[in-house]
């Protein structure tokens, strides 16, 4: 591991910031953007629809860039031999908020999909209901410690 990071050391932090930035900046912009946006719909079917298909595509970047996200993480903590280093602590702590940000993630996705079963049936105020957290509380969440992951791997690199 530590001759591949050696070797590749710039793509893979390439990879692990573009990751992130596929993550993070996709809920600032779904949040900020879509979800402001959503707003100006006034049929419940279609607006709901839309929800449930902005976020399908949105989980179609994220899934890849979490996995991502590991595998660079991994990589750059052996090859940085940081479990060595005084800033391992700091690493872990960045892991740390990135393991959380993906439980949510998967909460996120369970209820997205819940609702898109409701929304099938024709269940509308129950799809509602699911998808009510993600906006209210839990896109932000992940969006304000994906914020602070950012903040902390750039700590890290000493930029």
């Amino acid at each position: 591991m530590t001759e591949l990071f050696t070797n590749y050391s710039s793509i893979i932090v390439f990879l692990h910031v573009i990751a992130a930035v596929i993550w993070v900046g996709g809920m600032i912009a779904i949040r900020f953007a879509v979800h402001y946006s959503m707003l100006d719909i006034t049929d419940p079917k279609i607006k709901l629809g839309r929800t449930l298909e902005t976020l399908r595509r949105f989980f179609n970047m994220v899934i890849p860039s979490i996995i991502l996200l590991l595998i660079t993480a991994i990589i750059m903590i052996i090859g940085l031999n940081l479990k060595e280093s005084p800033d391992y602590s700091l690493a872990i702590v960045k892991e740390v908020i990135w393991t959380i940000m993906t439980v949510v993630f998967i909460y996120i996705y369970i209820k997205r999909n819940k609702a898109a079963i409701a929304f099938e049936n024709g269940q509308f105020p129950i799809a509602k209901e699911h998808l009510a957290p993600l906006a209210s509380y839990l896109i932000p969440l992940n969006t304000v410690l994906g914020i602070i992951a950012i903040f902390l791997g750039v700590t890290l690199r000493g930029l």
